[in-house]
């Protein structure tokens, strides 16, 4: 029988014999009445996948690990190092899916279900970072490992998944960047604002959040009385983004003050300009 790296693939050699063999397996060691290192690699593993197809997944783990400690150099024990990440993963202990995935990803770096570990690593950081308010040191791990999938396994199942998670983390981290730029902005501490709608142009300008910081750091510069800065602002974030909210809103705070969207050479702006609008990477 031959390991497959994915979930749907897991479930798919759940069989019929592997259930009630894993079921009787269980029983008796409840029971007392074999100890379980009697079984062999086999039936444990079978056991062990018995209790993941009834979702019953710390008990798979427990089962998996148990391959692992009593037939540490058979091939059981190889799939039951990947299948304890799986399991895990799927019972939201991601502390202990990254250390089997890296277990894993370190004893068998040339394996097929390498990139598998690999994926249930990055998505042991992943899955934990819907809360934008939360600690950013787990979007950048995530980052970090969706990276080491794209990079390592270009070719695999999981590369396309990872780049469209890279994308979404990178756009979390933007909005963290949004979230405090906000708070600054609203307390009216605007150089404190600026800094962070800057960094979001600079560092993230492939995101959702360009055209709102942009228009932000119009909002800013105005309130500071730095007419020029707003009005190159506002023409970036017209040339790029016209047909957005943000440009219009950007466009009225301007010609209500009897301004209009306009770049001026220098600063960090004109220069965000000329790097994304005109492609001069200075």
């Amino acid at each position: 029988m031959k390991f497959a790296g994915s979930s749907r693939r897991i479930f798919g050699v759940l069989l019929l014999g592997a259930l009630v063999s894993g079921c009787s397996v269980a029983d008796s060691v409840r029971r007392g009445d074999i100890p379980i290192e009697t079984y062999s690699a086999q039936q444990i593993f079978e056991r062990a996948e018995y209790e993941i197809n009834r979702r019953r997944y710390e008990e798979g783990a427990r089962y998996f690990g148990e391959v692992e400690r009593l037939y540490p150099y058979s091939d059981w024990a190889k799939r039951a190092v990947i299948m304890q990440a799986f399991a895990h993963h799927k019972a939201k202990d991601y502390e202990n899916s990254r250390s089997a995935a890296q277990r894993y990803i370190d004893f068998y770096p040339t394996d097929e279900d390498a990139a598998y570990a690999q994926y249930l690593l990055a998505l042991s950081y992943y899955d934990q970072i819907d809360d934008v308010g939360r600690d950013q040191g787990l979007t950048f791990q995530a980052l970090q490992s969706l990276r080491q999938v794209i990079e390592r396994y270009p070719d695999s199942e999981y590369a396309r998944s990872s780049v469209l998670k890279f994308d979404l983390a990178f756009d979390h981290l933007a909005g963290k960047e949004m979230e405090v730029g906000r708070y600054y902005l609203k307390r009216d501490h605007f150089p404190a604002a600026i800094n962070r709608f800057r960094v979001v142009v600079e560092d993230f300008q492939t995101t959702s959040h360009t055209p709102e910081a942009l228009h932000r750091l119009v909002e800013s510069y105005l309130s500071l009385g730095l007419v020029k800065e707003a009005q190159t602002a506002a023409a970036v974030l017209g040339y790029n983004y016209r047909a957005t909210e943000w440009y219009e809103d950007s466009y009225a705070l301007l010609t209500g003050q009897g301004l209009e969207p306009k770049l001026f050479k220098g600063g960090w702006l004109a220069k965000a300009y000329r790097q994304t609008v005109k492609g001069e990477w200075l």
